[in-house]
């Protein structure tokens, strides 16, 4: 990954911060997307370019079209291109199954904030990279799902539904793009602690899902950080439209 320009969404903390200084430890030119919180982000940075990276942070709402183009002009001007996207931002959502809403109580509203979140927000940065990898003949996309899709042992209903759309979209970028050497790939972690998402999922919940799963654990930000960083990499060059679970295999499809 030497030099490959890498953009990470939501970079700043949890999931995109591990996946972020991933790809720093392996040299790669890492932007570091965040929405609100440039002194987190900027400790991303610190941490890549401690790993011998080279690391910025950029703001942007990756539900804002202007946004996103704005972003991906300064990253043109800085770095030339984009070789490596990871869609990993989202409208915060808490898993926690004693507050959640149940399908009754749910509104529009509810699905459309995180469809917006998850959805729009990987369209928009799709649309501003894709011709960016066509004119290079090469590409690497990752988009986050859930593996509440294949297994929603918990029924976060406007979430699960938000990342199945995701899902879709990118078999169909997977489809379209693969004669222009763009893998589109999905990983799909399970319940990935610490992150400030499952702060509030209760113990009792972290227990049970430890107890189904076959490696007796939960995921941890580096688990998902490293296969993310695999489908990135040469040795994932013949593998596209696939979604890989991270969650010990609780879900075996």
């Amino acid at each position: 990954m030497q030099d490959k320009v890498v953009l990470v969404t939501g970079a700043s903390r949890g999931i995109g911060k591990a996946i972020a200084k991933h790809f720093g430890s392996r040299q790669a030119i890492v932007i570091v997307n965040y929405l609100q919180n440039s002194k987190c982000a900027e400790e991303v940075v610190r941490d890549i370019e401690a790993f011998g990276g080279q690391g910025v942070a950029l703001q942007a709402d990756v539900t804002k079209e202007a946004a996103v183009n704005l972003m991906l002009e300064q990253i043109v001007d800085s770095f030339g291109t984009v070789d490596v996207l990871v869609n990993n931002a989202l409208c915060h959502y808490t898993f926690n199954p004693k507050q959640r809403k149940t399908a009754w109580e749910l509104e529009w509203q509810d699905y459309q904030t995180q469809i917006d979140g998850s959805l729009k927000g990987t369209f928009n940065t799709c649309k501003a990279a894709m011709p960016l990898m066509k004119r290079q003949n090469f590409g690497r996309v990752i988009n986050m799902v859930t593996n509440l899709i294949d297994f929603p042992i918990v029924p976060y209903h406007d979430y699960t539904t938000a990342k199945a759309a995701v899902l879709g979209y990118s078999h169909n970028l997977a489809k379209e793009l693969g004669p222009f050497g763009i893998t589109v790939n999905c990983v799909a972690p399970g319940l990935t602690y610490p992150t400030d998402s499952s702060r509030d999922t209760q113990e009792d919940v972290r227990e049970a899902i430890i107890r189904l799963t076959p490696l007796g654990r939960l995921a941890g930000p580096e688990d998902i950080a490293g296969t993310v960083s695999f489908l990135a990499s040469e040795e994932a060059s013949f593998i596209t439209g696939q979604t890989i679970h991270v969650d010990g295999g609780l879900t075996m499809t």
